[in-house]
């Protein structure tokens, strides 16, 4: 099965690190997907919601405020300012990281609807954890 190699790094550091069978990026033009052998890209990120399938078919979220990514055939390289993965080992771990998530959210962004749409998405990416 082909992969793709997927880094997501704040100015903190490494937030994630691995190879991938696809991620949707929230892009500046609307979410995009990224498989393996993707053509080159390099594309604003806005606040939203980075949704990762890992090649075991599990899933992984991560909320972004904003950056960019740069796409090459096997590679993708996401520079953001904040980010917050969503996950945790109990109900009261995930729902500290959705408020961590969600004022990162509103900190990168004054459109409230914006903000209503992503936050939609944090909860339903939460639940899948």
């Amino acid at each position: 099965m082909d992969t793709l190699k997927l880094e997501i790094v704040t100015p903190e550091g490494l937030i994630f690190q691995g190879d991938v069978k696809s991620v949707t990026f929230p892009g500046e033009e609307g979410e995009f997907g990224v498989l393996p052998k993707h053509a080159s890209l390099l594309s604003l990120l806005k606040p939203g919601v980075i949704e990762i399938e890992l090649p075991d078919g599990k899933k992984e979220s991560i909320v972004i405020n904003w950056g960019h990514v740069n796409v090459s055939e096997n590679q993708a390289t996401a520079l953001v300012e904040g980010a917050v993965p969503l996950e945790g080992t109990t109900e009261s771990e995930i729902a500290k990281k959705i408020e961590e998530a969600k004022k990162l959210i509103e900190s990168a962004s004054e459109n409230k609807a914006a903000l209503a749409t992503v936050e939609a998405r944090i909860e339903k990416a939460a639940k899948i954890v």
